[in-house]
């Protein structure tokens, strides 16, 4: 699947920040039409180490409201986490009617770090995949939007940007010797991921693949892919579009700016 995937896919820098304003209102609009109809929506970001999701995640959050999103960064499991139920701290994280909720990483670490990484048996991951169907399944069915991204890069488009982050003074400390014993396993996890996203892809929570080597490119997919998720979901009670004044779209360039100051790890 993975290997089909053209990862040569750009726009231009130009073309993001033309049609950046345009998606940030109507991004902004969905998420109170949203709110005013007690719609919840599920986000969630996977994706290759320095494949952009930190950034991505930067960019959409910039222009909406904060009083109606949450935003969660998924680590590994506390001890405590451990002696209950694997699902257990995620369903603590599941959103409020009408909430937004963006995950850093996932449940979906059970199937790939902890897999690949040897942290749980062969049966736990297994069984993993039908908790995680299950888990969506009845998030679907309570009518909450799921929106699932993979974040894929190659693997000597992830080592370039190792030594790029590394070769910066200020930045170097981001990645560490775990990333690039994660890079030595690149087969491995990618073999973990073609069976996660097969196993795990449904109808109610569908995947997409992101082609992430162009940034504008993959931020502009993914902006464009919620939009189109929270629109069918809302159906008729969509908020119309709205044309951008022509001020807003000036400084588009600014905020495209601010938007790739951070790195492409995450």
């Amino acid at each position: 699947m993975l290997e089909n995937i053209n990862l040569k896919k750009k726009l231009s820098r130009e073309e993001y920040k033309l049609a950046l304003p345009a998606i940030q209102q109507r991004l902004y609009d969905l998420e109170k039409a949203c709110w005013d109809h007690r719609i919840a929506t599920v986000i969630v970001f996977e994706g290759w180490d320095a494949s952009g999701k930190g950034t991505v995640i930067a960019a959409l959050t910039q222009r909406l409201d904060p009083r109606g999103f949450k935003l969660y960064p998924i680590t590994a499991p506390r001890t405590y986490e451990q002696q209950r139920p694997w699902l257990w701290r995620f369903w603590l994280k599941v959103p409020n009617r009408g909430e937004m909720v963006i995950y850093d990483r996932s449940w979906y670490i059970r199937v790939l770090d902890e897999r690949v990484e040897g942290a749980i048996p062969e049966k736990a991951w297994r069984d993993a995949y039908r908790d995680i169907v299950e888990f969506e399944r009845t998030l679907a069915d309570d009518g909450v939007a799921i929106v699932k991204f993979f974040l894929h890069i190659s693997r000597k488009e992830q080592k370039e940007r190792f030594r790029a982050i590394e070769a910066d003074p200020l930045e170097a400390w981001r990645v560490t010797s775990a990333d690039w014993a994660r890079y030595k396993k690149y087969d491995q996890y990618l073999a973990a991921t073609e069976e996660m996203l097969e196993l795990t892809e449904s109808e109610f929570a569908p995947w997409t693949i992101v082609e992430a080597t162009s940034k504008w490119y993959a931020r502009k997919k993914i902006f464009e892919t919620i939009v189109s998720v929270m629109e069918k979901r809302l159906g008729a009670d969509a908020p119309p579009r709205v044309e951008i004044p022509a001020e807003l779209a000036k400084d588009a360039e600014l905020r495209a700016a601010m938007e790739s100051l951070g790195g492409e790890r995450s």
